[in-house]
């Protein structure tokens, strides 16, 4: 008898011990993590904004094929919101306040434990990357909280693997998903014609790339500085292409609503493009993929009996602006390679 009230006595202790250890821990509780993604911040901060997306990356997901993700009306931007059901219980996820391509607060209600507030910050850095950062807080943290933090071995061990994770997948699911594109070859068309403004270069075709962004800004400031109406997307006519030699000379163009007669020191000049027929052939995608697009134009007229028009127009439209699209799986870009009137 003895032994047991002192077993017991022993017990009482332990338990008053414990409750008083556990009674004493930080009401609250933060876990952050940080990675470096190869990705503009637009294009990583559209893909988390739409709870759609989640299941892509979530390493919950990932581990719990079992688990149930309920997906409201309403998944993106403020008031977007995600459920879920597991072995654990039930949480939900909502969206609250954001500020575009730069951070997303969010809030978390799993069982019956206390909210916890979800934040994402983005920052660009100057090399293309995008620092992104995950953290979670709680904050009035109850008695059975804490217990339950302290026995499953706090709120870093069980969230922080989760969170390296699931920043892992997204850099994946991002990456990959910039690099998709699609080429399709329509077919004849009729390119319609009309007035631009132009400039010329001679280049090495590996400067190329580098050259046309520039010129078509100077064309484009050019009318903009002189009030000059644009009358459509800026294009390229590639007028010499020269594999052997690594030569091309070309014009960075754009059209404009009427005739325009330019300053004679000026080395923006006015050309006219008359209206032709042409195979055109639509790019979806980062123009890293424009070669196997021309590829598949050039093969595409002969191997389909047409013929190609002597010193015709080629020409390369750019549909999509970079800086208002930054997604480079979204850009679009259209080839326009004159042929003749007949079948051979």
């Amino acid at each position: 008898m003895k032994a047991f009230k002192y077993i017991s006595f022993l017990l009482l202790i332990v338990i008053i011990g414990t409750s008083i250890y556990i009674a004493v821990q930080p009401n609250t509780f933060e876990v952050s993590r940080t990675r470096t993604i190869n990705a503009p911040a637009a294009v990583i901060y559209n893909n988390v904004i739409d709870f759609k997306n989640w299941q892509d990356w979530s390493s919950w997901v990932e581990a719990d094929k079992d688990m149930k993700i309920t997906l409201p009306n309403l998944t993106s931007g403020i008031n977007g919101s995600y459920s879920w059901e597991d072995n654990d219980g039930t949480g939900t996820m909502k969206t609250v306040a954001t500020e575009s391509n730069t951070s997303i607060k969010q809030i978390m209600q799993f069982a019956d434990y206390p909210e916890s507030e979800i934040l994402w910050t983005f920052k660009a850095n100057t090399n293309g990357s995008t620092d992104v950062t995950w953290s979670i807080s709680g904050k009035d943290l109850p008695f059975g909280f804490k217990a339950y933090s302290i026995f499953s071995g706090g709120m870093e061990k069980q969230i922080a693997p989760h969170y390296e994770r699931s920043l892992e997948r997204l850099d994946s699911v991002v990456v990959a998903g910039m690099k998709k594109y699609s080429i399709i070859v329509k077919g004849v068309t009729n390119r319609s014609g009309g007035y631009y403004l132009y400039k010329t270069a001679s280049s090495k075709i590996d400067e190329i790339g580098n050259k046309i962004p520039q010129m078509i800004s100077q064309v484009v400031t050019y009318a903009t500085k002189n009030h000059i109406e644009q009358a459509g997307v800026p294009f390229v006519n590639y007028i010499k292409w020269d594999l052997e030699n690594n030569a091309a000379i070309f014009s960075c163009c754009v059209p404009t609503a009427e005739r325009v007669i330019t300053a004679d020191d000026a080395d923006i000049m006015t050309g006219e493009l008359p209206s032709f027929k042409a195979i055109k052939t639509t790019l979806k995608g980062n123009y890293s993929n424009l070669k196997e697009a021309w590829d598949s134009t050039m093969k595409y007229i002969p191997q389909n009996g047409f013929e190609f028009t002597e010193n015709g127009p080629m020409i390369e439209a750019y549909l999509t602006d970079p800086m208002n699209t930054p997604n480079p799986a979204d850009w679009v870009t259209e080839i326009y390679v004159a042929i003749k009137d007949t079948l051979k």
